[in-house]
């Protein structure tokens, strides 16, 4: 499958590649991002992380977008991961791609500062939060992907 399609029966699908980061606090709990897509109205929770440029590693992505989706350092990611098969609708589009989850670990929990979101990122973020697997089974938005609480505990097992 090409990068984005549009078919006469639906919307437009794309399998770009992407990354992620699950950022674990000294306290054991992880940074959220918190979305709201203005074009089906649903808001969301996932880790930091976004597509890969042309000539980068999935590695790379994942801390450039670390620093800037969160200002945090991107060499606080280390690289271990896990493969996430992921299903989900954004701004009209189906994705339908696995992605990379990274893991970067913190002593305390830093202060989350956006330093160079897209026109596109200002637009749809809500905000973000650290919060532990109870917390993240609480929330009344939805959670992506839906078995999060499982893949940190499977990345966090690597490192």
């Amino acid at each position: 499958m090409s990068d984005s399609q549009t078919s006469a029966s639906g919307p437009r699908t794309s399998d770009r590649a992407a990354a992620r980061v699950v950022c674990v606090d000294g306290g054991g709990r992880v940074l959220l991002m918190h979305w709201r897509d203005p074009v089906s109205g649903v808001t969301l929770w996932e880790p930091p992380g976004g597509g890969i440029d042309p000539g980068e590693t999935p590695f790379e992505a994942a801390r450039r977008e670390l620093a800037e989706e969160t200002g945090l350092p991107g060499g606080a990611v280390l690289n271990r991961w896990v493969p996430v098969r992921r299903k989900f609708d954004w701004l009209g589009t189906h994705y339908v791609k696995t992605e990379r989850f990274y893991l970067a670990r913190f002593d305390g929990t830093p202060e989350v500062l956006p330093i160079a979101f897209t026109a596109e990122e200002n637009d749809t973020w809500l905000g973000s939060g650290w919060l532990s697997p109870a917390e993240m089974a609480e929330l009344p938005d939805r959670l992506e992907p839906p078995d999060l609480v499982e893949v940190v505990s499977r990345v966090t097992l690597l490192g």
